[in-house]
């Protein structure tokens, strides 16, 4: 699997970009729209669709396709007639809690599909985050999140090999993680940073998880630390939005 130098760690796998190359056509200019948000800066106004179709030579109703979703995305907004960029989204502070754990506390049966497990060099965004060297390699382990055998979710998991050296050779890929970090370790997990954001699932991973690409995800990115504060993974995971909903315990 390709992981280019600038690949953040937050983006989808391959772009979103199915292994047989293939994508829709909206899919396609929705990507080209998003980094021209990403040019305009928010509170701009989008070209209009009939620009938009001449510059990406798209029917008008491939457009209206990519703007809805990025609508429900979050990336745009209307403005009275105007469609403008949308500003940053608001951020919920999660607890700290395991899949397994919280799927078994429900009565079901949790379980995980391996897609890969791969070893690359550690790209800049990534490496800031869990406070690796730049080039020094990672892991990246990507899973299919099943409960009682029904596909839930996608969950990517990027961690330091300095740190889990054997990860390739004695983790169980359809066990808990956190378990392998704790019992054969002995890392303690301390803290995590959480955002939850809801999203749709590109085609790749619809394919994954077996869902239409109109299906609203809830999107989770997590950085998680020891108890002395170093930073031991980071993920990134897709939750089916007609399946899960997420809960925290408020106090004072």
């Amino acid at each position: 699997m390709d992981y280019p130098n600038d690949q953040a760690p937050g983006a989808p796998v391959r772009a979103g970009i199915p292994e047989h190359g293939r994508i829709p056509k909206y899919y396609a200019v929705k990507a080209h729209v998003s980094a021209l948000l990403d040019e305009l800066g928010e509170g701009e106004p989008l070209p209009t669709e009939r620009d938009l179709a001449l510059r990406f030579e798209v029917a008008r109703e491939t457009v209206r396709q990519a703007l809805r979703e990025l609508l429900l995305e979050g990336r745009l907004r209307r403005q009275g007639r105007a469609t403008v960029v949308a500003g940053p989204k608001l951020e919920q502070p999660l607890s700290m809690a395991s899949y397994t754990e919280g799927v078994r506390r429900q009565g079901r049966r949790p379980g995980r599909t391996l897609i890969g497990l791969d070893r690359f060099p550690c790209p800049p965004a990534l490496a800031g985050e869990i406070e690796v060297e730049r080039g020094e390699p990672v892991w990246h382990m990507e899973r299919v999140l099943l409960a009682d055998d029904e596909r839930v979710g996608l969950e990517s998991t990027y961690v330091a090999v300095a740190r889990m050296p054997r990860l390739d050779v004695d983790f169980d890929p359809d066990s808990s993680f956190y378990t392998y970090v704790h019992e054969r370790l002995g890392i303690e997990f301390g803290s995590a940073d959480e955002r939850i954001e809801t999203v749709l699932a590109t085609p790749r991973e619809a394919l994954l998880i077996g869902t239409p690409p109109a299906l609203p995800m809830l999107l989770i990115h997590r950085v998680s630390s020891d108890t002395s504060g170093r930073p031991t993974e980071r993920v990134r995971t897709l939750y089916r939005g007609d399946r899960f909903s997420f809960t925290t315990r408020l106090g004072n």
